[in-house]
């Protein structure tokens, strides 16, 4: 081992002594907290949240006082949805996303959708679920994009009519073979029957 290895390890041992000791305070704090955390009981825990609760609900009902007090807020004429910072988005923002249109759903009892994203959005939630329920229809892809309720019902009967034509008929599509290898329909195969052809 060289002295200036040496040299490095003692200014590395000097440094940590030195912030161990600028924070000796906090580290005996944070022992202290931990030991006082591992220790408690189920009752002072939630007795301790239970408090922190209460606190909270002092503090958003202060807060909602002081912003009914403040009249220098922002300046939201427009009821622009707010962004992560606490403001408006930028207007721009607003009408390039669409947030500007509304759409109503009859379905969901006219409840309204703005923008195309929630529109879209809405027919995969509850509330539109519970309309369809509610009207005996069921909730398929067919029904998307469909908001009225009487476009609803004419789509549910079309579509029960296509599903009706398209049904399996036995009488008409079922087919047969005789012995030589040639394919009949029902009909035709009953009728060669009968007349002892086959």
């Amino acid at each position: 081992v060289t002295d200036s290895e040496n040299r490095e390890t003692a200014e590395v041992e000097f440094q940590i002594k030195t912030f161990a000791d600028l924070l000796a305070s906090c580290i005996e704090e944070t022992c202290l907290f931990i030991d006082k955390k591992q220790t408690r009981t189920y009752e002072e825990i939630r007795k301790e949240l239970e408090e922190r609760d209460a606190e909270d609900e002092v503090q958003e009902e202060e807060e909602v006082e002081d912003s009914d007090l403040y009249s220098g807020g922002v300046y939201n004429p427009k009821k622009i949805p707010v962004g992560w910072d606490g403001r408006p988005i930028p207007y721009w923002l607003y009408k390039f996303h669409g947030l500007d249109i509304e759409k109503k759903c009859d379905i969901c009892g006219g409840f309204s959708y703005w923008g195309p994203r929630a529109f879209n959005r809405h027919f995969r939630e509850w509330r539109h679920a519970h309309g369809m329920r509610a009207l005996g229809l069921p909730n398929t892809k067919h029904f998307h994009n469909i908001t009225k309720i009487e476009d609803a019902e004419a789509l549910f009967k079309k579509l029960q009519e296509r599903k009706a034509t398209e049904a399996f008929n036995s009488a008409i599509e079922e087919e047969f073979e005789d012995n030589e290898g040639n394919v009949f329909g029902k009909q035709t195969y009953d009728a060669l029957k009968r007349q002892r052809v086959i």
